[in-house]
């Protein structure tokens, strides 16, 4: 027995180490697990472009984002439900969407050196919400057709002074930012002129899109001659090599604006700032074009923005405010008198 108790003690020994390493790797563990900062965001945009911006944040910051797509109603509604005890830091969505939830008192006052050099049309006028970037409606026209047109059409009036002129548009029951045109027209316009205007070059619409790519598609592939289009996918398809060329109208147009509130009682406020923070930066801009979606930030501050700003962008300021039951009223007039009438 003698002979063997040396290896005992040995193995009790060795044992011992083992067990202590084990535990205090634990803890070490368990401390890491703590350090790890996160927030989550509710959002209505889709959820590929937020999920690009929250893994490059990621990569810097090394906090967590944990994102949670919704639509309009859902993400409202949780705001309702959970404003109490919020689940949410920060809300990423279009609009009308950070307006209806200001309403329910759903966000915390937000502002600093660099959101207060934001054009106040791209935010609340209390501070809730800011805009991040926008998306304003242009004329991607085919280069080919341009050559057989016996002027180039830069006015919304041009579209239908040319019976021969083959357009594409994108439904405006399909696509929030499609919509977006017939609000901000109706706001201007009234709404008897504007489906006047609509009804007048209804005859020259070959397609009322589903998405938002296809109109501009048609025009690249020479289905159509000019696109009614949102600018990100028009440039999208100009940098994939399609014959177009982007008009932006004189009188000005149309813009869907993508924006972001910070939660009431968030719970990870601080990181939901530094992110919201991060989101009006240079590399937010560089990240997004880096996967092919081209907005045009709000902060005139970057780079991205100054070279739209010798574009002669016009944009047309939404003024009125409609409700959802309102919008869905504008719709169906449209669709009765406009979108389904005999060419």
């Amino acid at each position: 027995m003698r002979r063997y108790l040396p290896l005992l003690l040995i193995s009790v020994f060795l044992l011992t180490l083992v067990l202590a390493g084990s535990t205090i790797l634990a803890g070490y563990a368990g401390n890491r697990k703590a350090d790890v900062k996160s927030l989550t965001v509710y959002t209505t945009l889709p959820v590929e472009q937020v999920a690009v911006l929250g893994q490059e944040f990621e990569k810097t910051s090394n906090i967590k984002v944990n994102i949670i797509p919704l639509t309009d109603k859902d993400l409202l509604t949780r705001l309702k439900v959970e404003s109490a005890s919020p689940r949410a830091d920060l809300v990423l969505a279009s609009r009308d969407v950070l307006v209806e939830a200001k309403k329910l008192n759903a966000f915390a006052v937000y502002t600093t050196e660099e959101t207060d050099l934001i054009p106040e049309r791209f935010k609340d006028n209390d501070d809730n919400w800011i805009g991040l970037w926008f998306d304003p409606i242009v004329f991607a026209v085919n280069l080919d057709a341009l050559k057989n047109m016996p002027n180039q059409p830069s006015r919304w009036a041009d579209l239908g002074k040319e019976p021969r002129l083959r357009l594409a548009m994108t439904d405006f029951l399909a696509a929030e930012a499609s919509e977006t045109l017939l609000n901000t027209m109706t706001s201007i316009h009234g709404e008897e002129k504007t489906l006047a205007y609509l009804k007048t070059i209804h005859p020259q619409i070959v397609q009322y899109a589903k998405f938002l790519a296809t109109p501009v598609r048609m025009a690249g592939m020479g289905e159509a001659d000019l696109a009614i289009a949102v600018h990100s996918e028009a440039l999208r398809y100009i940098n994939d090599g399609f014959p177009l060329k982007i008009i932006y109208p004189e009188e000005g147009t149309a813009f869907w604006l993508a924006g972001a509130g910070l939660v009431q009682k968030a719970l990870h406020a601080a990181e939901a700032k530094q992110f919201l923070a991060w989101l009006i930066t240079d590399n937010a801009q560089a990240t997004l074009q880096k996967n092919r979606y081209y907005f045009i930030p709000t902060n005139p501050e970057l780079l991205t923005y100054r070279n739209y700003a010798a574009k002669n962008l016009k944009l047309w300021d939404y003024t009125a405010t409609m409700t959802r039951e309102q919008k869905n009223k504008l719709l169906d007039k449209w669709v009765q008198s406009v979108r389904f009438s005999p060419k």
